[in-house]
């Protein structure tokens, strides 16, 4: 195999994984203490990536340098933007699947039970299983920022579920205690997601 085939190999191999990881080749160049005009030599095949960067490209999109080395059929990319929209009418429909449920709840229990006062606390528990159906998602597409509010939301949500739920049936004058649990919560959610990645750094 010719130099000028593989240089064009590994740069189509290049800009797939960085389009399907929806990176800018500037993001790219940033992760790889290189300039972008660097990035967009090696897309074009212009040019090969050393070996040391070449493992650092596998690692940071989990491939093998196998894969970076050998041609593959490339199917068409989705644009970021559809991607976008698909992803957030998944996430609108299966949280709108949660408000279903709490509807469908508060209505059966207000046949069964019409004088339960109680019944609106369905639409509140709708809060955090909400949030819980943003995180897995979040997680699956590793929207960092996502993953951070959601949480955020849903140690707040399920709180005050746990809070007026109680409070409601048993009253009790200091049960707003139960809210400073969120702030070891909080300040862990805020650790892991924005100081990991720091800390990984140093090691």
């Amino acid at each position: 195999m010719e130099e000028k085939d593989l240089a064009e190999i590994v740069g189509g191999n290049i800009m797939r994984l960085r389009k399907t990881a929806n990176m800018t080749q500037q993001e790219l160049a940033e992760k790889l203490n290189y300039s972008d005009k660097s990035i967009s030599k090696w897309e074009q095949g212009n040019g090969l990536p050393d070996v040391r960067i070449l493992v650092q490209i596998a690692r940071l999109f989990n491939v093998s340098v196998d894969d970076l080395v050998t041609e593959h059929k490339q199917k068409p990319v989705m644009p970021a933007r559809t991607r976008f929209i698909r992803r957030l009418i998944i996430i609108l429909c299966s949280v709108a699947l949660c408000w279903l449920v709490a509807v469908v709840a508060y209505v059966i229990g207000g046949i069964i039970s019409p004088e339960q006062p109680l019944l609106w606390l369905a639409f509140l528990y709708a809060v955090p299983a909400s949030s819980i159906v943003i995180l897995v998602f979040s997680c699956i597409w590793q929207y960092k920022w996502t993953r951070l509010i959601s949480i955020s939301v849903l140690i707040w949500t399920a709180l005050a579920c746990i809070y007026l739920t109680v409070y409601l049936i048993v009253p009790h004058p200091t049960m707003w205690l139960i809210f400073l649990v969120g702030v070891p919560l909080q300040v862990l959610a805020l650790f892991f997601f924005l100081g990991w990645k720091r800390i990984r750094l140093f090691k």
